[in-house]
């Protein structure tokens, strides 16, 4: 056998809010910090016997301004002391995250690690993270923007994956902007434990061998020596094994990391008998294998030592545990509008002279904390009725919920400063239009006349036609009004340039020029649905506007929309009409909820699983106008008590605006709800935007890959040869395509074009995972789609349109 050297580095795995309260584990983390430093003190005062080599590796700067955030100015100094003696190990990755956040959110969090590097004399040069199971490929640009150059991810593949079909291994991970990141596969962040390199700290999660089973219940013994003496043997065991199983796989190097926790959970203690048992192996061992508690900085030394070549690989590192944000809907739809409302804020005010800094910051934090990786607390499904478990989700939610307070408040700010004024009692109809997006926005923009307004003199009047005129040319502009709740709410149709503003006014006009036609258009019942040459008719059964043909039947609700431009289907010819919806429900064994999910393995359905499909029962032509025609499709669909759509055809653009409005009932069982998105464009590709990249899923991704799911940005483009489709998932971040039934897991090869250019489907929500996901997603749901046709030069500038037309321009009071 080779002589080997094992790397270990100490950590605690960061998970808010899986294990304790929030701010708890905020306390926690701050603390571990103190204590690693602590034992440094003891080993060095001689204190401490037997413990020499001792180092701590903090998991992330979320952990380290937890610290700073009340440390002493002598507690901070020490830190800083052990950080420059290389005792102490800091990290380029701020949390442990979904893709949920955006790529101007996480670059912000990256850089502050860079910053606090800086403030202290301290190049930061590697990340790492533990648990979560992919990062989308706009991550290896950001951090080489902050500086870090490595990656060490301790991935946990509990229905999930490696990418590139083994572990223990490096690879450069090459971005978009062709930023590269050394990264390191490793094993699970609990395999130091599973090696009973903790005393009193050893674990049996991932190895199935004879000792899994002879421990199953725990191990007795005399005492404290024998324990021991039992601990040794079992790590002596496993280390042998573990590096004879290397050899036998014709691994190339003679060393390789393992991560430990001081006790065996997550968001652990430093412990320092760790490196009491490393010295006491390393006496046993002689030389044929050496542990070394080590940073990742001292790790990473290491790799770039070795004079093994290592691959270059670009694409999607697809994160198998982003479909946590399905169990939340509603939360989750908060969180990306104050992601949409920051993207607004830094475009209106670039240099933040306008706004509040601090606002602006708070909300960053914020969804950060939201888009971290854990969803709940670790009783979830099985106890979802427990206080704690209901604690820890409202306390998630809140994340949420501050950071669009925090944000609005700040955008509030910047249009005041733009001249935004609040309602008063004679206020008139007048208002500020601005194009914040980098490019033309051809569009409609809505603006408000509240109830109780008078204008010109003349209460609102449901009677009348509301008008609209640019102040500046007089230019009347084609608009729409209807009521909504407690306003008036007329889209205005605009055309603005970037950056470009306008004044717009809103009068009502009472005449009514209109009388009886005298020929077959429209009978007493006031239903339209003669075919009359010239006219397009708005009808259940069909709606036609000079963009697109929209056909309904009853079989599939929406079942066809033809683009007039084109004179080709936009939508596919498949059992499933557009925005039809999907229901999946698994039936529980034995009456055991986590089970049932655990045996799903990386399918998020069984075999057992049963699928319906949503039934139209009605259709009705609720509104028309200058602007749009909306027609109600009211469906029954199993696990809901109500599911309608309400599609928005625009007359003054290639424009489609679906609302799936739904009441679902609470189920513990296993359960996922789908919306159909059967659009096409020929033989075109298709783009997803991800954190601060775009991809062709299937294709743009890190062999060994997840393709089961994505989750997305601002949504999805279907390329072809006369026009492209785009569809905008504003509220509903995750996406599936093909076929959605159980079946064996085929890894992405990048190959893999019919992925690519089959059906998609928006995932709107599950309660899969047996632990920390929402088990009840009973509630009432509203989720935006919208669909709009023309070529554009890239699948970047379609993306970017998406983006435009999921924020929209801003309209207000003045």
């Amino acid at each position: 056998m080779k002589n080997w050297e094992i790397y270990l580095i100490h950590h605690s795995h960061t998970d808010i809010g899986y294990t304790e309260r929030q701010e708890k584990l905020m306390n926690y983390h701050k603390d571990f910090i103190l204590q690693a430093i602590q034992i440094l003190d003891d080993i060095h005062s001689g204190k401490l016997k037997d413990c020499e080599g001792f180092k701590w590796q903090c998991e992330n700067q979320w952990q380290i301004e937890n610290f700073y955030a009340s440390a002493t100015p002598e507690q901070k100094s020490k830190f800083e002391e052990y950080v420059k003696a290389g005792e102490i190990g800091l990290s380029g990755n701020y949390l442990n995250m979904t893709e949920l956040v955006d790529r101007e959110v996480l670059f912000s969090r990256t850089m502050k690690a860079k910053k606090f590097g800086e403030d202290i004399g301290v190049e930061i040069k590697s990340g790492m993270s533990a648990d979560i199971n992919g990062y989308a490929w706009g991550y290896p640009d950001v951090l080489g923007e902050c500086g870090v150059e490595n990656l060490l991810c301790a991935l946990h593949p509990h229905h999930g994956m490696f990418p590139l079909y083994r572990k223990q291994q490096p690879f450069y991970w090459q971005g978009p902007k062709k930023n590269k990141v050394l990264v390191w596969e490793s094993e699970h962040y609990h395999m130091g434990n599973e090696m009973y390199l903790c005393p009193h700290g050893g674990s049996t999660y991932m190895l199935f061998d004879d000792i899994r089973t002879e421990q199953a219940g725990g191990f007795r013994t005399s005492g404290i020596e024998e324990t021991e003496q039992k601990e040794l043997e079992i790590a002596q065991t496993r280390l042998l094994r573990y590096c004879a199983n290397l050899e036998q796989e014709e691994y190339p190097l003679d060393f390789f990391p393992l991560m430990v926790s001081g006790a065996i959970t997550d968001n652990a203690p430093p412990n320092a008998l760790i490196a009491k048992r490393v010295n006491d192996l390393n006496l046993l061992f002689k030389g044929k294998i050496t542990i070394k508690m080590v940073t990742l900085d001292e790790f990473f030394a290491r790799v770039k030592r070795s004079k093994e070549k290592i691959p270059t690989y670009e694409g999607d590192f697809t994160d198998w545990w982003a479909d946590g944000v399905g169990s939340t809907a509603n939360a989750v739809k908060i969180c990306r509008e104050a992601q949409r409302k920051y993207d607004l804020c830094k475009k209106l005010d670039p240099e933040q002279k306008l706004g509040n800094s601090s606002l602006l910051e708070a909300a960053a934090e914020n969804i950060m904390l939201y888009a971290e990786h854990t969803w709940g607390y670790s009783s979830s499904i099985s106890e979802p009725w427990d206080s704690l478990v209901a604690c820890l989700e409202k306390k998630k939610d809140a994340y949420a919920i501050n950071a669009n307070t925090d944000i609005s408040r700040n955008l509030d700010i910047i249009l005041s400063k733009l001249g935004e004024v609040s309602i008063d009692a004679n206020k008139h109809q007048r208002y500020k239009v601005i194009n914040p997006q980098p490019l033309r926005y051809q569009g409609t923009v809505k603006l408000y006349i509240e109830y109780w307004e008078y204008i010109d003199g003349n209460p609102l009047n449901p009677g009348a036609v509301i008008e609209a005129y640019d102040e500046n040319t007089g230019e009347r502009l084609i608009c729409q009004g209807h009521r909504i709740s407690r306003a008036h709410e007329v889209e205005v149709v605009v055309d603005l340039a970037p950056g470009e503003e306008k004044i717009i006014k809103l009068k009502q006009n009472f005449e009514n020029a209109s009388t009886i036609k005298n020929h077959a258009h429209i009978g007493a019942e006031g239903v339209k649905d003669i075919e009359v040459d010239g006219e397009y008719l708005e009808t259940p059964f069909l709606v036609e506007t000079d963009y697109f043909k929209v056909e309904f039947s009853k079989e599939k609700g929406i079942a066809s929309i033809l683009d007039k431009k084109t004179g080709k289907f936009i939508t596919e010819d498949c059992a499933e009409g557009a925005f039809t919806g999907i229901y999946e429900f698994t039936p529980m064994k034995d009456n055991n909820p986590c089970e049932v999910r655990r045996q799903m393995g990386r399918n998020r359905c069984s075999i057992a699983t049963e699928r319906s499909t949503s039934k139209l029962t009605d259709i009705v032509i609720t509104e028309s106008g200058s602007v749009f025609v909306t027609a109600k499709l009211s469906y029954e669909l199993p696990g809901t008590r109500y599911y309608s759509v309400f599609l928005k055809v625009y007359k003054t653009a290639p424009l489609l605006e679906a609302k799936v409005c739904l009441h679902k009932e609470s189920v513990w069982e296993p359960e996922n709800l789908y919306v159909a998105l059967p659009f096409t464009a020929g033989e075109g590709e298709t783009f997803v935007e991800k954190t601060g990249c775009i991809i062709r899923p299937g294709i743009d991704q890190l062999p060994g890959t997840c393709q089961n799911f994505y989750l997305i940005q601002n949504g999805l483009v279907r390329t072809g040869k006369d026009t492209d489709i785009i569809v905008g998932t504003k509220d509903a971040p995750l996406v599936t395509f093909g076929e959605r039934k159980a079946a064996p897991i085929r890894l992405c090869d990048g190959n893999n074009t019919e992925l690519n250019r089959s059906k998609a489907y928006s995932w709107i929500m599950n309660n899969f995972w047996e632990t920390n996901f929402k088990a009840d997603l009973g509630g009432f749901y509203e989720f935006t789609y919208t669909v709009f046709t023309g070529k554009h030069a890239s699948p970047e500038e379609a993306m970017e349109c998406c983006k435009a037309v999921n924020e929209g321009v801003l309209g207000f009071y003045i």
